[in-house]
């Protein structure tokens, strides 16, 4: 059985690998293969330890989903709350693979990109909804006589 360290260990993987790929996706130009690899880091590598976590750990655990306290209780588990993190992880790289194509489809600099997805890194549904702001006043700036 691991341990907390075994799960902490984990973390910080999890974590390194993807600050790599928030800095390759925000600095790098955007070469298909960067693509490729980034949606594989995603597919590959956060989403299986994810459904794995869950699958072991998660119904065995005390806690759930009807109130703060029960979510609260679910994630004093050292795994489900490792694998809530991989959640976030997955989910906001996956937005900023998609705010970065979106940018660079409209033709978005990448300097207006990078705060844009620097914000979705740290902070997910803020950097989307900045992204929704910028496409939207962009589109009206563009349509505007």
């Amino acid at each position: 059985m691991l341990s907390v360290a075994d799960f902490s260990l984990l973390f910080r993987v999890a974590n390194g690998l993807t600050l790599a790929a928030w800095i390759g996706l925000i600095v790098l130009p955007r070469w298909a293969w960067l693509r490729q690899t980034l949606r594989g880091f995603i597919v590959g590598l956060l989403c299986p330890a994810y459904t794995v976590l869950i699958g072991v750990f998660f119904f065995g655990t005390d806690g759930g989903f009807s109130s703060l306290a029960a979510v609260q209780q679910l994630f004093t588990s050292a795994p489900v709350a490792l694998a809530g993190w991989l959640h976030y992880l997955a989910f906001d790289l996956f937005v900023g693979l998609w705010i970065a194509k979106r940018g660079d489809e409209a033709g978005i600099s990448r300097w207006l990109q990078a705060p844009v997805l620097a914000t979705t890194f740290m902070f997910g549904p803020i950097g989307l909804l900045l992204f929704a702001a910028l496409t939207e006043t962009r589109r009206r700036w563009v349509a505007a006589p």
